[in-house]
């Protein structure tokens, strides 16, 4: 099995606008709506599978909190014959300018 491909955090801003990639956090809906990357969507590690076919021919490129769970989704897609990116460090190492935040708590 080949080494998953990586980038990192601060990397992220080149994906964002690219119509090439789709930038996925895989965190929870929960998680997602306190703290995300603009042009992002959500989809949960455990639906990952089930639900990228609806892509098309986007390069997911995943992060998570901290990079581990985007790391394990990663290898979970290339297993299954996708290419897949995922961003060491996650969301908590990013420090750009498109970090989206909802500060209302509930």
């Amino acid at each position: 099995m080949s080494d998953i491909e990586t980038i990192a955090a601060r990397e992220m801003e080149r994906y964002i606008f690219d119509k090439k990639y789709l930038v996925i956090d895989v965190r929870q809906p929960s998680e997602y709506r306190k703290k995300h990357m603009k042009n992002s969507v959500c989809i949960p590690r455990e639906y990952l599978l089930q639900r990228i076919k609806g892509i098309g021919d986007s390069i997911p490129v995943l992060y998570c909190d901290r990079g581990g769970l985007s790391m394990q989704a990663a290898r979970e897609l290339q297993e299954q014959g996708y290419r897949a990116i995922s961003v060491v460090g996650g969301i908590q190492a990013y420090r750009g300018r498109y970090l989206e935040c909802n500060t209302v708590e509930k």
